[in-house]
């Protein structure tokens, strides 16, 4: 099962992870954390590894409604966009399919939300394959 989203900008990663930020915004999605694993992973285990973020990306009402639902959706929610280098000036970028929070828990109540936090999602994935062009 495949249950990501996936592009790859031609950007470099600095400038690439305001921009994806600004994308997913624009489209409804508050930025509530941002995990910098490269440098957590630097500090706790002196590993090493590309440039690499994780941001919580929630839409507050496609959140409540699908909390609505059922409370253990939480696990589920599409909110995790992942922003990591690709070489020097080659970004990816990863947003987990929301479909997957319809199919795990096999409740249908949930494809409607699903629905739109995916068309959300590309929106946003696309406007940021249109600006690095």
């Amino acid at each position: 099962m495949d249950y990501a989203r996936t592009i790859t900008l031609d950007l470099p990663y600095e400038q690439a992870v305001p921009t994806v930020k600004e994308a997913f915004q624009e489209q409804g999605f508050g930025m509530l954390t941002e995990i910098d694993v490269q440098a957590t992973l630097k500090t706790k285990l002196d590993a090493d590894m590309e440039p690499y973020v994780i941001l919580g990306a929630c839409n507050p009402q496609l959140a409540h409604r699908a909390l609505d639902i059922d409370r253990q959706i939480g696990l589920l929610l599409p909110c995790n966009v992942v922003v990591r280098a690709d070489g020097d000036n080659q970004t990816v970028v990863q947003a987990l399919d929301p479909q997957v929070m319809v199919t795990v828990p096999e409740l249908d109540q949930l494809q409607p939300i699903a629905d739109e936090a995916g068309q959300r999602i590309n929106t946003a994935l696309d406007a940021l394959t249109h600006r690095s062009v």
